[in-house]
């Protein structure tokens, strides 16, 4: 069944905080029911101080947020759709329709065979063109969006969801920007609204949650997994999906401290995969495994000062990793490090750390270096060791830093 009503306003409420149209209402000062009324399908102009308040709350403009054009708009203006109308949020650039023919049946074939390529070079290529590449890719999706009807314009909406999806992690994962990965997945969120793809909204959803988490907002983050599991439920979730979302939930609660809930979490994720789904996950879901969850599972280990179980679970992880996975291999190799570091064993922690920044050359990831220089910094009582010193050699060397700061 195709999404009703208006889903960009909906969705935008919802990645804004506001988990109920209550919630939005109150923050207006206007009643439900005229909240309701926005978010139906053919959603009347609000007065001028509402227009003001609705934008300055959800951050987007009105087109954005679903509301057609007033009378007198220029033709070009109304025909663009709300997803190219707010490409300027994520740096895309926004297309006139006109220059884009209705589109052919196989135009969904060709936008998708992109995103599952793009979706594989992730694991093995460098951040910045990627991201370059995934972006150039969206403004091609919302070019093709207004001129595509039926399963066509559903499954190229889903494939540009994913696709900024895709932006919105090399943003915050890979190049550390926040706010531009907040932006970037709210409009994955509306392109997923689109598709009315529920699954790949709890996905973005849950993305989300890592943005309020980085910054200690636990409430923030659990409110954010409240609404992914929401989505989840409404769809046929694997047990992969429900299983990744405790996951997910579990490094929010480590990252505000809550090692015991997120174990509690993780716990549950493996009685997820052990007792298996019906469902099949979705083609999109490669982040996630057995071994990504043990993953999860040694750093909440770490945080909690479970060094002998920490240790154990983590070298099983790093055998269990394949070859393609050298983000992932960056990062253990760093949980790996700080056990040592807090188990007294300098040296040990070095040549984890050291055997980090191998892989970091070879494939960059900004996660990884954070857990590098989380080991320098707990190293720093034994400074004075040879170890440590050949360490800050490589950690501060040339190219080391270059790299680094390029990214």
């Amino acid at each position: 069944m195709a999404a009703t009503g208006n889903h960009r306003l909906k969705a935008a409420r919802i990645a804004a905080g506001y988990h109920s149209q209550q919630a939005l209402a109150d923050a207006l000062g206007v009643g439900v029911r005229q909240v309701r009324r926005w978010e139906s399908a053919s959603p009347p102009w609000p007065h001028p101080e509402q227009e003001q308040a609705l934008t300055r709350l959800l951050g987007q403009d009105m087109e954005a947020l679903g509301f057609a054009p007033q009378a007198g708009a220029p033709v070009d203006r109304a025909r663009r759709t709300v997803l190219a109308a707010g490409t300027a949020a994520v740096g895309l650039a926004t297309i006139p329709t006109q220059a884009v023919a209705m589109q052919p049946a196989t135009a969904a074939d060709d936008y998708e065979a992109v995103t599952r390529s793009h979706r594989r070079l992730y694991w093995s290529v460098a951040p910045a063109p990627l991201h370059s590449a995934a972006v150039a890719h969206a403004t091609l999706g919302c070019a093709l969006l207004p001129e595509a009807a039926g399963q066509t314009r559903a499954r190229i909406a889903a494939a540009l969801a994913e696709t900024l999806l895709l932006a919105g992690r090399i943003e915050f994962f890979d190049m550390r920007e926040s706010d531009r990965a907040g932006s970037t997945l709210l409009r994955a969120l509306q392109a997923a609204g689109e598709a009315d793809d529920v699954l790949l909204g709890a996905a973005i959803l849950a993305h989300t949650a890592f943005i309020p988490a980085w910054a200690g907002e636990r409430d923030a983050a659990v409110e954010r997994m409240t609404a992914a599991r929401t989505y989840a439920r409404r769809g046929a979730a694997s047990a992969e999906l429900l299983a990744w979302l405790d996951a997910v939930e579990a490094e929010c609660e480590t990252r505000c401290g809550n090692t015991r809930t997120a174990l509690h979490l993780i716990g549950h994720a493996e009685d997820v995969l052990a007792r298996g789904s019906e469902h099949q996950s979705p083609e999109w879901l490669d982040w996630f495994s057995s071994v990504r969850l043990a993953a999860f599972k040694g750093n909440t280990q770490l945080k909690a000062g479970h060094l002998p179980q920490a240790r154990t679970t983590l070298l099983g992880v790093l055998d269990a990793l394949g070859p393609s996975e050298e983000k992932q291999s960056a990062v253990v190799l760093g949980d790996l490090a700080a056990v040592e570091a807090a188990a007294g064993d300098p040296e040990a922690a070095c040549g984890y750390a050291v055997r980090a920044l191998d892989q970091l050359e070879r494939t960059w990831y900004a996660m990884g270096m954070d857990r590098v220089r989380e080991v320098r910094r707990a190293l720093a009582p034994h400074r004075h060791e040879r170890c440590v010193r050949d360490l800050d050699d490589r950690l501060y060397g040339w190219s080391t830093t270059v790299s680094a700061l390029a990214r």
